[in-house]
């Protein structure tokens, strides 16, 4: 595992245990029937249905990562787990996620990719439904959280990637100046070690354009565009066992380098078949920033 602190970067030797151990799981990669998919993040209009496409559940091998002959690279597998403990105390303070956590990511995310700016431009609080309820696209419960994702997806396609930068970086003196960027994603859990619903993410060399099909999500005020994936039995999936509060999962949402470096890392939750009966929900937060180089 990487090692992360304020000014320094560290790198632990591969895990020398050969092999991986793996858990069977069934995984929801999206169908194709000609139309194309919809989820809403809010409760739809009357008559509209939460989500539109249909899902083709499979059961796939998900392979703890802690145990890789290897350890993953962002720029390679499209994923990285780090040592990176935070400072914050209470993840449903906004105030402080925005103010601590924010600078927080801002420096994780330049030692991970070694980008010159950072910038981090949205986050979220999920936590995961009653263990009788079924994964989903993720939507707002009643507590005004999002409930954990099951959706196989990723959350920028090759034209809302390239929207994102304008978006972001306002100043048109640096834009000129602007050769490459990405988007990732910093994961990790509030409270608990991760039992029940951990995060699954496909290794990015083992996926092809091909595989992925856009998506609308709709929110209040605005539609956004992501992809979802098809099956494919090239795709290999791997979680990080039992990860704990001071452990970050960083993976590649999008680069506009298009050839030598990981672009797209599809991911979802998925629930563990030897998760403890008594496991507690898993809650987390999802980060999302944007890389220049």
């Amino acid at each position: 595992m990487h090692v992360f602190t304020e000014h320094q970067r560290e790198f632990s030797l591969p895990a020398s245990m050969p092999g991986s151990s793996y858990v069977l799981a069934p995984m929801s990669y999206v169908f194709p029937d000609g139309q194309r998919p919809v989820s809403y993040t809010f409760e739809p209009p009357v008559g509209i249905p939460w989500e539109n496409a249909t899902y083709d559940l499979r059961e796939v091998a998900i392979h703890d990562a802690r145990q890789a002959e290897q350890e993953p690279q962002l720029e390679r597998e499209g994923f990285e787990l780090w040592d990176a403990p935070t400072s914050v105390q209470n993840f449903m303070d906004h105030e402080e996620v925005r103010s601590d956590y924010y600078q927080e990511a801002r420096e994780l995310a330049l030692a991970v990719t070694g980008g010159k700016q950072a910038y981090v431009f949205d986050h979220l609080v999920r936590r995961r439904e009653a263990r009788e309820a079924s994964l989903s696209f993720g939507k707002r419960a009643e507590n005004g959280l999002a409930a954990a994702n099951g959706r196989i997806h990723n959350d920028y396609t090759e034209q809302s990637g390239q929207k994102r930068l304008a978006l972001v970086v306002r100043d048109m003196e640096v834009m000129a100046q602007i050769r490459r960027y990405c988007i990732i994603n910093i994961w990790r859990p509030t409270h608990n070690t991760v039992l029940d619903t951990p995060l699954a993410i496909c290794d990015a060399r083992t996926v092809r354009q091909s595989h992925l099909l856009a998506c609308d999500v709709k929110y209040p005020n605005r539609t956004g565009e992501i992809y979802l994936s098809r099956f494919s039995p090239r795709h290999r999936w791997s979680y990080f066992a039992e990860m704990q509060p001071h452990e970050a999962l960083i993976f590649k949402q999008y680069d506009s380098q298009f050839s030598g470096v990981s672009r797209f890392t599809p991911h979802a939750a998925f629930d563990h078949p030897h998760a403890p009966e008594d496991a507690p929900p898993r809650e987390s937060i999802e980060l999302r920033c944007l890389v220049v180089f």
